[in-house]
């Protein structure tokens, strides 16, 4: 055998073995799955309070709360909820950090078989409104930050009458707001019979999440029961959770991140939950996060988006890897910086994964390869009842380019591809979202092998390597052509955040007069104490310059105080892009890309018109 020959037989034999390590997994995720889909969450939290009720369930800020505790809780929000005569498959809006409250209230309203719209408690005005009006709610209760009483207050007049409580508010309340304090002191804690929701089934809606509203209004995503668990035993699977975990939860627990892949995968096996009640990038503590990963003796981490870049853009210390961590999960870990998370907190594994709320499938990356959400191996693929593809796409319409044959055409190895997933059949006709039937329609892909199948699009790119690990692209619709070009906003963003000062680099198109396409520009936020002065814009005029194709270099950046994102961690680009590069609306500096003088020189109003009319 010549050694080329040799080569690609090890290939080959470390594919098969990366392929049997994944069947492994989704066997054992699958057989799991089989045993919890018995019963509803509420029933299995339950089971535990019966089963180790002095166990410790929640950890917020140094109070202790055991099963039995949050049992007794969520019993008074019953009889409270079963008092307004509410009925299995009502629904009630919460909105409320991450704090125990949330947890009773969402785990009453589950007692009586009622869902919970799951409120984005940073959004204000017509956001907010649009998201409780979205779905039918019979009352909204929201908890104890005094900005969310003056969130609510606001557009009170717009809610239609809406039974409106506040819930651990120490405020005088505004006439129209009722105590939900007083109405939890009176309140028995009278156990709820599971025959009162014996009528509640697996694909009955659990609660609503939002869509996180990075490219438009938030969508409410339609979660059943079945769902939740899903989310949840892949997740507590994935990590190897057991009783004895502490789980450190920092995520917001409105979304599934926090709601079901932290806070559910953690119940499942009773295990223990450390909550941080208000988490976000204005609000970022790293001296929080260790000295409370410490203090609790935490075992395991989930995480989203920009956390993990976060915590290793803090000064060193000689104590970053004394912790109890043995493994962190979740998504958006850049490739660039999970082998130096990894070596520097001495975390022992990290497990990546991508998926989306609305969708039904979801991809993992069991074999530890660095930047990689998974593998789509053409023995997975075969195997797999969820058949998950590649496809060629028009980047303007987010849709696939069909062949001549009327049908969709798969990507080859290296070539960016746009995501789709089959429907499992027992899904099809089933709602995605709390909306009209054309935006669930909009979501689907029909005939895209043979006539009748139906496919979800993700509207993410994703790429295979030669091995078949799959990697995360772009998302389609923060990707712009320039210069006839597509250009990936992730790899810009890499490309700037690689230089030592750049702690974030949120990318997007905007548009020039005169000009096809959209021109790259890119807001980015400093690491502590660095600044933005000559040195460092000459220094970041290099860098593009070296590292990027012509057509993707921005042509504008912009100096951000700090970084623009939703709750998870996701950027948000609408109201950057819509701002652009107005430096007479906005107040950030703003640099254009000025080849003369090979540095990024401070765009202002005089001469703005001048670099537009360049040749860009």
């Amino acid at each position: 055998m010549s050694t080329s020959e040799g080569d690609q037989a090890m290939e080959v034999y470390a594919g098969v073995e990366h392929d049997i390590q994944e069947l492994i997994q989704r066997d054992n995720i699958t057989l799991e799955l089989t045993k919890q889909l018995e019963s509803l969450f509420i029933d299995k939290f339950e089971a535990w309070v019966a089963k180790q009720p002095k166990k410790p369930f929640i950890i917020f800020d140094d109070v202790v709360y055991t099963y039995e505790d949050v049992d007794r809780m969520a019993c008074k929000v019953a009889t409270i909820a079963k008092s307004w005569g509410l009925r299995p498959r009502d629904c009630v809006a919460v909105m409320m950090q991450s704090e125990p409250a949330f947890l009773w209230t969402f785990y009453g309203l589950q007692k009586l078989g009622v869902s919970a719209s799951l409120i984005n408690y940073n959004l204000r005005a017509g956001p907010l409104v649009h998201s409780i009006l979205a779905v039918d709610c019979k009352a909204l209760i929201f908890g104890s930050d005094s900005e969310l009483l003056e969130a609510v207050t606001e557009i009170m007049p717009q809610l239609n009458g809406l039974p409106i409580f506040a819930q651990g508010v120490t405020q005088t309340l505004p006439a129209g707001i009722l105590s939900f304090d007083g109405l939890m002191q009176t309140a028995q804690p009278w156990a709820v019979a599971p025959a009162f929701r014996s009528d509640i089934n697996l694909m009955d809606i659990c609660c609503y999440i939002f869509t996180s509203g990075t490219t438009g209004k938030p969508k409410p995503v339609i979660l059943s029961h079945l769902k939740t668990l899903g989310v949840a035993n892949v997740c507590g699977h994935m990590a190897g959770m057991s009783r004895d975990d502490i789980v450190y939860c920092v995520l917001p627990l409105y979304h599934n991140t926090g709601a079901n892949m932290t806070v559910g995968a953690a119940l499942l096996p009773g295990a223990t939950v450390v909550l941080r009640k208000k988490f976000s990038a204005s609000h970022f503590s790293a001296s929080h996060f260790w000295s409370d990963c410490r203090r609790y003796k935490v075992t395991v981490v989930p995480y989203i988006g920009e956390l993990l870049r976060y915590l290793l853009s803090q000064p060193q210390s000689e104590h970053d890897g004394t912790h109890n961590i043995r493994v962190v999960f979740g998504a958006g870990l850049r490739a660039d910086i999970w082998s130096r998370f990894l070596e520097r907190f001495k975390i022992p594994k990290v497990i990546e994964f991508y998926g989306a709320t609305e969708c039904t499938a979801f991809l993992a990356n069991f074999s530890g390869k660095p930047g990689a959400v998974g593998r789509l191996s053409p023995l997975l693929n075969k195997l797999d009842a969820d058949n998950k593809v590649l496809v060629k796409f028009d980047v303007n319409s987010v849709l696939p380019i069909r062949g001549k044959d009327g049908f969709c055409i798969p990507v080859k190895r290296g070539e960016p591809g746009l995501l789709l997933s089959k429907v499992p059949e027992f899904l099809l006709g089933k709602d995605l979202y709390k909306a009209s039937a054309e935006a669930n329609e909009k979501k689907l892909v029909r005939d895209v092998f043979v006539s009748g199948d139906v496919y979800i699009n993700y509207g993410d790119a994703l790429v295979q390597d030669k091995e078949y690990f799959v990697y995360f692209y772009d998302r389609l619709g923060d990707t712009f052509r320039w210069k006839g070009e597509n250009v990936s906003t992730l790899e810009v963003a890499n490309a700037m955040t690689s230089l030592p000062f750049v702690e974030d680099a949120n990318v997007y198109g905007v548009t020039i007069p005169g000009n096809d396409g959209k021109a790259g520009m890119a807001s980015v936020s400093l690491v502590q104490g660095a600044e933005l002065g000559s040195a460092e814009l000459c220094s970041l005029y290099r860098h593009v310059v070296k590292e990027l194709p012509g057509y993707a270099r921005p042509l504008f950046v912009r100096h951000i105080p700090e970084a623009c994102v939703t709750g998870t961690f996701k950027n948000r680009k609408v109201d950057l892009a819509q701002e652009a590069y107005d430096v007479d609306r906005i107040n950030d500096p703003v640099y254009f890309l000025d080849h003369r003088n090979q540095t990024y020189t401070r765009l202002t109003s005089k001469n703005r018109s001048q670099f537009l009319m360049s040749k860009l």
